[in-house]
Parts: structure tokens; sequence; C-alpha cells
């Protein structure tokens, strides 16, 4: 019999995951605790058409693998995230193919001033979004998956490193390295503006 929910929702991710080796339906919490942002995560990088079928599979695979979750490592939202980022390797084609296609497209913001400055504002935003978008396609794996871990999930630099299992100092080199990539790309622009340092 599994546990009442307002007893399950005050345990701890690493306590559910051992009990739930032998009632699986107390695994439920913690679907029910991190479906949406994993799914935000993963919607962020393929696009809602794959997002419901690898969020769930996520912890599909979570679910199979929960006998081997080690809590010495770290806790159980980075590990989602990493098998997450592992799904998300696997269909790494529609990925950059979604790119190309955001490189290609225009953007839909438009301005509050007349015609004329509307059309210089999505001119300037749609080039920019190109050069973006090529920018991330030739990003190295790694350094993809540090920086859309940071702006997608909001991921601290310890749960960034955690999730790719990678030490703490190179989840920031890698994170420097991008923004100075991408700032390059974008003729100067900081890409990082209001994201998180960790």
């Amino acid at each position: 019999m599994a546990a009442p929910p307002d007893v399950s929702a005050r345990l701890d991710d690493a306590t559910l995951i051992e009990q739930s080796w032998h009632r699986p339906d107390v695994f439920a919490v913690l679907y029910d605790r991190y479906f949406g942002e994993i799914h935000r995560y993963v919607t962020g990088r393929l696009g809602t058409q794959i997002a419901d079928d690898l969020a769930a599979e996520t912890f599909l695979v979570a679910f199979r693998k929960r006998r081997s979750f080690d809590p010495t490592r770290g806790a159980v939202r980075p590990w989602l995230y990493g098998i997450a980022t592992n799904l998300l390797a696997q269909h790494r084609r529609s990925e950059t193919r979604r790119l190309e296609a955001f490189q290609r497209s225009p953007t839909d913001d438009v301005t509050d001033g007349g015609h004329e400055e509307s059309v210089t504002a999505r001119v300037a935003a749609a080039s920019a979004q190109g050069r973006l978008a090529a920018a991330l396609e030739h990003l190295p794996d790694g350094d993809r998956d540090v920086l859309l871990l940071v702006a997608l999930a909001d991921l601290s630099y310890e749960e960034v490193a955690q999730t790719l299992d990678i030490p703490f100092g190179t989840v920031g080199s890698r994170l420097n390295r991008v923004r100075r990539k991408l700032r390059a790309a974008l003729g100067g622009i900081n890409p990082m503006i209001g994201g998180s340092d960790g």
C-alpha cells in the first residue's frame, strides 16, 4: 500500500527512490515533482512535438534504473536531467534540424513604433536569431549541454556538474567559453544577459 500523499510529499527524493524498490507506486511522487520542469527543458531543446514522449521516456528510464541511483553522487533532480540529456543526445539530429529552421525563420517580435521601425527591428532580430542558431549548432555537444542546462533548465553550476558527471570547475570554464563564442557570433552582444551564474 502506498504512503498517503501528504506523507510521501514530505519525504526526500532519495528515500522515495529506495521505497519505490518495494512499492513502485511511490515513484509517482517523483514524477509529480519533476515532470513539469523536465518537460520544459526537453521542450526548449527539441520543441513541443517530441517533448511529451521524451519527458515520459526520461521517467521510464529513471524508473527502470532506480535501483542503480546512488545518492552519494548527487540528488535525484540532476540525475533526471542527466537521463534527459542522454536521451536528447540520441535525438541530436532533430535538434540540429530545429536550429537550422530557427536560423532561417523570421522573428515574431514587433515594436510599438511605426512600420519602418517594425521592419528594422524584425530584420535585426532575424539576423541575430540566425547568427545565434548557427553558433549554437556549431558548439561542441558538451558546451551546448552546459549552456542549455543553465539557460533552459535553470540548473546551478553544481547541479549541471552532477547532471553531466563533470567537475564543478569544468561547468564554469565551458560556460565562459560558450559566452565568448556566442558574444563573438552576435557582434559583441552578451548572450547570457539575465542568465544564471550558478
